[in-house]
Parts: C-alpha cells; sequence; structure tokens
C-alpha cells in the first residue's frame, strides 16, 4: 500500500490567483507558509519557516480565492505532485499540494465596519460575543429523538 498525504497548517503568503483550464474547471494557486520552533544545539530557541506551493481545483478554487487573503491562516489537506518543464533548455521542477481540502482559519481585522455598527444600533441588538451561533434556551427531552 502506498500513501501520498500532506496536512499543513499556516498563512498565506500572498493572495491566491484564480485562473480557468481550458476546460472551464476554476484552478486556484497560492503560498502556504508554515513555522517551527525547535532548540538548536546550543540548547538556544530557533525557528524556521517552510513555504509550500498549494493548488486547489473546482468549486473550492472558487471559494478559496474568495475568502482567503495574503495573512489569512488555512488548514490544506491533499496531496503531493511534483510537476516539470523545460524552459530556456533547463529542466525546472516544481513540487506542489493539490489540496483536497481547505479549511479556513479565523478571521482576523477584529473592529466591525461601521456600516455593522450602524445596523447594529438601528435594530436595537447587541451583536454576538465572538459571532457564536445562538442556540436555543430549550432543554431537548431524550424522548424526542427518533432513533
Amino acid at each position: 500500500m502506498y500513501l501520498n498525504k500532506a496536512m499543513i497548517f499556516g498563512n498565506l503568503t500572498r493572495d491566491p490567483e484564480l485562473k480557468a483550464l481550458p476546460s472551464g474547471i476554476q484552478v486556484c494557486s497560492f503560498s502556504l507558509a508554515t513555522n517551527r520552533v525547535y532548540k538548536d544545539r546550543d540548547g538556544k530557541r530557533a525557528e524556521q519557516t517552510d513555504y509550500h506551493n498549494v493548488v486547489v481545483f473546482g468549486r473550492q478554487a472558487e471559494t478559496s480565492a474568495q475568502y482567503l487573503k495574503k495573512g489569512a491562516s488555512a488548514y490544506i489537506e491533499g496531496r503531493l505532485q511534483t510537476r516539470s518543464w523545460d524552459a530556456e533548455g533547463t529542466k525546472h521542477y516544481r513540487t506542489e499540494i493539490i489540496a483536497d481540502r481547505v479549511q479556513f482559519g479565523p478571521r482576523t481585522g477584529g473592529a466591525p465596519s461601521s456600516e455593522t455598527q450602524q445596523q447594529g444600533n438601528a435594530n436595537n441588538a447587541a451583536p454576538a460575543a465572538g459571532n457564536a451561533p445562538e442556540y436555543p434556551e430549550e432543554d431537548i427531552n431524550p424522548e424526542d429523538i427518533p432513533f
């Protein structure tokens, strides 16, 4: 049995680029940086950054291009693939992660826009803390569950 699986969590180093193949399938590419902190031989704290090229196809490509921006965090699951091509008589190689799953990290930016604040004041509604979902306050009766 063979296994080709990559799982990374990091921050985008540039805005995603969305393109379309001649067949019409959308392709999104971006670069993700991951950090590793370790102690060197002298016992001092050291940090290493690795950069990963990520390619996403289809509907996930459109969604990634729409919601991800430089600096945003993302979790990627996929497989490694190395492409090669000739340019000016030189053979070039590029190893990429072909994403099967893209999960967006927490949003950054903090303060809501003034338009959002005005709408909240107009409705006399307090903004939800941390955009958490609102759950009903009624208790669930186990006898109501159909299984």
